[in-house]
């Protein structure tokens, strides 16, 4: 069974694991900083399986156990609020990338990263730049 992480559980990343678990496509760790979202959504997820006929293992916290996973989908970043400006943003976001990106470099040496955080073009080099991982695999 392949195993995702996915780091953010906001909007984007809880139907992310959402959809990942009611597939049945793939293990999922459900991480963010705020203590309690990623466990508490985990848990919705997991008691809704068998209403959505799945079985598959989810968990969620802030702690990046991330040393077998494969997949390291980064979902987390604060939202562009109105009159923010693009650069604006990516200064919030930089930080918050380039810190999930050393934590996906020390415990996922080996997985593939998927961004989904904006400015997107801006947080994909970040990711890229931070791991050191082949273009490949980011």
């Amino acid at each position: 069974m392949k195993k995702v992480a996915i780091i953010g559980a906001g909007n984007v990343g809880g139907e992310a694991a959402k959809y990942l678990a009611n597939r049945g496509l793939a293990e999922i760790v459900l991480i963010d900083i705020a203590e309690g979202i990623a466990k508490g959504k985990a848990l919705d997820i997991l008691h809704a399986g068998p209403i959505e006929n799945s079985s598959i293992s989810i968990i969620g916290g802030s702690d990046y156990s991330l040393r077998e996973q494969r997949c390291c989908n980064i979902t987390a970043g604060k939202p562009r609020k109105p009159g923010m400006s693009r650069e604006e943003l990516l200064k919030v976001n930089f930080d918050i990338v380039s810190g999930i990106s050393e934590n996906v470099k020390k415990y996922a040496p080996n997985s593939v990263v998927i961004v989904v955080s904006n400015p997107l073009d801006a947080m994909v080099y970040t990711a890229y730049r931070v791991t050191g991982f082949p273009r490949e695999r980011v």
